[in-house]
């Protein structure tokens, strides 16, 4: 069974290091866009840079939204908010479908001011990679977006356990997604 790890740049020799002691030496491998670290044990690590000098961070959820730019590792231009979205009701009937009807409507609203802080944080030619969290699907909406046309086919990275956005999950955000992704495979585990 595979397991992933996210290691910051600046800890990256120290990490390799570390696998090789443990894993009876080890050999890398550069591949376009990752490298493969094979131990003396059989076990590899593939890790997958996010090496990008601008960011662009979107974050929601029912609860909050995060949108930010973080250039060189600093947040340069920041947005956080909340906002209520109602929960699911059990009862049925008339005030079952209304409820529904206000939830829909409240999300759709998250998602244009979600839109509207893209617009003005992540103008075009702003950023270079985008991280997308929060709810996968409100989130996919966003980019929905005809007037977001420019972020869709930038490199993506996605952080879909991430809790409601505050200012503290974007900074999170903004430190995970330079990390590097390690994918761990035991020898024990390949046989």
């Amino acid at each position: 069974m595979s397991r992933t790890v996210e290691v910051a740049p600046a800890r990256l020799e120290r990490w390799v290091e570390g696998f090789a002691a443990r894993h009876d030496g080890a050999t890398r491998a550069d591949v376009p866009g990752s490298f493969v670290l094979t131990g003396g044990d059989g076990s590899t690590a593939t890790g997958e840079p996010f090496d990008h000098a601008r960011i662009g961070v979107v974050l929601v959820r029912r609860g909050g939204h995060a949108v930010g730019r973080d250039e060189g590792g600093d947040l340069v231009a920041h947005t956080c908010g909340t906002a209520y979205v109602q929960g699911r009701t059990k009862k049925g009937g008339w005030s079952q479908q209304r409820y529904a009807r206000r939830r829909g409507n409240q999300a759709d609203g998250v998602i244009d001011k979600v839109s509207e802080l893209a617009l003005r944080h992540l103008e075009p030619g702003s950023v270079d990679a985008l991280v997308l969290g929060g709810d996968r699907r409100m989130a996919e909406q966003v980019l929905d977006d005809d007037r977001l046309a420019h972020l869709r086919d930038l490199p993506r990275r996605t952080l879909w356990d991430l809790p409601d956005p505050r200012f503290a999950v974007l900074e999170e955000a903004a430190r995970r997604a330079r990390a590097i992704r390690i994918t761990l495979e035991d020898a024990s585990d390949r046989g």
